[in-house]
């Protein structure tokens, strides 16, 4: 295993825990000054976890025998000095599995029967059901017997036409099983739908995650796998065979599945060692091997240098065997070093968006709140000053001046009320309609639009009409946003008119992210009803499954805009109503200083002395929360190489 992928996936752990480090600690700051909101502890609490629990989802993809499995133990579990998982001739690995490690349970191996296919409910929804799985533990003090424990994943059986078609899994245009069925009378299928394997292996319990996709077959039945979970992982390795090239079903594969679906593919042109010649030079080797690679980049439409020539299975003999010279040559390096180098950097720009984002803008909420207290309590301070040496009267000045203050505040603070309870109003017809009671209408409505028959045809119009209400939806959401924000805006006139308080321009309520989700599985139900296997052969068991697995897409993506949307509401106001918060909590306590004063001058030391202490308490805080967004701001800039995030600048002061 290359030092620099697994030095880098561990320092990205290491980096994720000094995240998580610093949300904690302004958890702990806030509870430190007396300030703590059940529901902003809940949410940075819910935050550093989702960080230390933040996974990189590599997925490799091909057709059956191209050398997955075994470019997978070479990249990542070489350190056995032997095969780790099954890989002998033949299919192997019958069904997709996800390679992982989560700490709350042993190692094991959990399967899913193939019989689950039967059922509408998708992958996601039957992870969270145990006893639908069957589960083995790993032995881990014999790779023997954890390797003999790993053939369950390669199990195969035989069944009748009639539950090859229940199970979605019968093909008219499967040589392979018609002959079967001719023969037979019966048709192999895996006895395993997916596999979840929870292994302690450094890389793995440092956040790696591995997806081994078994063949063009799997693709096309689980639409779990294809629109959800391999668009989820943030590079695909795409495995092709020197001794096959290119063929048709690897293109059906890329043009399908990886193509325009992926921001990061690497392609991979396995087994490059069928070309090693003892009668031909190293440079006439390397010419047809960097021909080779050009081929293929030309007929994937990918840059040269996003194809990699490898020999997984003589990278792992090299490793076994400490052969440095043959590693070099099977070419397995220079793809770990491009996944060091760019997947890893990915992740550092994922994270720094999402975290940075939410977590730096409480964090500079809680730094104004403390300046605006500094900034009262400094000019108490200035204002009991200056009454050295004065008479009472000259307090009661001051007395009626405050009183005046707090008039015109109250007066200004009723419209605030007034303004907030028409934009709570208008909040709760807005969030409405991401509710999911609403959702679960409009996906009744198009389910019931497609029927019972299950056709392409009534898929396309079922998803349009869920597609066309929901960006009609998105439309009606955006205007009520700016109508909110219009009243938003005139509050924060008025009370920088008034008051002086700080002028803030709040963001708009951005549906775009939503709409462009919405188009986006309309495209993708353009094209699984335009293809002319799905039209011809008019597959209803998978246009069934098809749906019900955009259906949960469909709810992912209005969690998440319903989520956005509470966010945008909750901050929208925060700003000013901290404000509103800090500028009586001054006028209160500068009537209450006075009060005193005025009925004891002799009290004015006193007064001015625990203002003072006041003032060192808050300046220490002050510093303590600018320790903490150092050290958030330093975990950041751990990434040198992300250009997209400026911590100085999303971080403020």
């Amino acid at each position: 295993m290359s030092d620099s992928l697994e030095q880098q996936i561990t320092d990205l752990h290491h980096w994720r825990d000094q995240i998580a480090g610093a949300i904690d600690d302004y958890r702990e700051w806030i509870h430190g000054t007396g300030n703590a909101n059940p529901v902003q502890e809940l949410r940075l609490y819910d935050i550093a976890e989702a960080v230390r629990r933040d996974r990189l989802l590599v997925a490799f993809v091909a057709e059956f025998s191209r050398g997955k499995t075994e470019t997978i133990n070479a990249l990542f579990f070489s350190n056995f000095k032997q095969r780790l998982l099954p890989c002998e001739a033949g299919r192997t690995t019958m069904c997709p599995m996800e390679i992982y490690w989560e700490p709350d349970e042993g190692p094991y191996i959990k399967v899913l029967p193939i019989e689950t296919r039967k059922l509408d409910e998708g992958l996601a929804e039957l992870k969270k059901k145990p006893k639908e799985w069957s589960k083995i533990q790993l032995d881990l003090s014999s790779v023997t017997t954890m390797q003999e424990s790993l053939k369950i994943l390669g199990q195969q059986k035989q069944v009748s036409l009639e539950e090859a078609r229940e199970l979605g899994l019968w093909d008219n245009d499967d040589a392979i099983m018609v002959h079967a069925l001719q023969t037979k009378g019966r048709i192999e299928v895996p006895v395993w739908r997916h596999a979840l394997i929870n292994f302690p292996h450094p890389l793995l319990q440092s956040g790696l995650v591995i997806l081994d996709t078994p063949g063009l077959n799997a693709l096309g039945t689980e639409p779990d796998l294809t629109l959800s979970i391999i668009p989820s992982a943030h590079a695909v390795i795409f495995l092709l065979a020197t001794d096959t090239g290119v063929t048709k079903t690897d293109m059906e594969i890329w043009n399908k599945y990886i193509r325009d679906k992926m921001s990061r593919k690497l392609a991979v042109l396995n087994k490059i060692d069928i070309l090693w010649d003892d009668l031909k030079s190293e440079a006439e080797t390397r010419a047809m091997i960097q021909s080779q690679v050009k081929s293929t980049a030309q007929k994937l439409g990918l840059s040269a240098d996003d194809v990699f020539a490898i020999s997984a299975q003589k990278a792992l003999l090299a490793r076994i065997n400490g052969n440095s010279v043959l590693l070099e040559r099977s070419g397995i390096k220079k793809v770990e070093k491009v996944l060091a180098e760019e997947l890893v950097e990915a992740k550092h720009t994922i994270l720094c968006q999402t975290v940075v984002g939410e977590a730096s803008n409480m964090m500079k909420l809680s730094r104004r709140a403390i300046q605006l207290e500094l900034s009262g309590l400094r000019a108490r301070l200035q204002e009991l000053d200056s009454l050295r040496g004065k008479n009472q009267d000259v307090v009661m000045g001051l007395m009626t001046e405050a009183s005046a203050d707090r008039k015109v505040y109250e007066a200004t603070v009723r419209t605030f009320f007034q303004g907030s309870q028409e934009i709570k109003q208008m909040g709760e017809v807005l969030m409405h309609q991401l509710s999911l009671r609403k959702l679960d209408e409009m996906l009744e409505l198009s389910r019931r639009q497609i029927g019972d028959s299950w056709t392409t045809h009534g898929l396309n119009q079922g998803m349009k009409l869920l597609i066309k209400q929901a960006i009609e939806m998105a439309v009606a959401i955006t205007k009520q946003g700016q109508e909110i924000k219009t009243i938003g805006d005139d509050l924060y006139q008025l009370f920088h008119f008034k008051h002086n308080f700080e002028l803030r321009n709040p963001p708009i309520l951005d549906m775009t992210h939503f709409h462009q989700s919405m188009m986006a599985l309309q495209q993708t139900v353009d094209e699984f009803c335009n293809d002319p296997v799905n039209v011809m052969t008019e597959k209803h068991f998978l246009v069934r499954k098809f749906f019900f697995t955009l259906a949960n897409l469909v709810r992912t993506h209005f969690e998440q805009a319903h989520h956005d949307c509470k966010v945008w509401l909750k901050d929208l106001m925060a700003p000013l109503s901290m404000q509103i918060n800090q500028h009586k909590l001054q006028l209160d306590k500068r009537t209450e200083s006075l009060m005193k004063i005025h009925k004891n001058l002799k009290s004015l030391q006193t007064n001015l002395e625990e203002l003072h202490s006041q003032e060192s308490k808050l300046q220490s805080q002050c510093v303590a929360l600018d320790q903490i967004l150092l050290k958030l701001m330093k975990a950041v800039q751990k990434s040198s190489n992300v250009k997209v995030i400026h911590s100085s600048a999303a971080l403020g002061k």
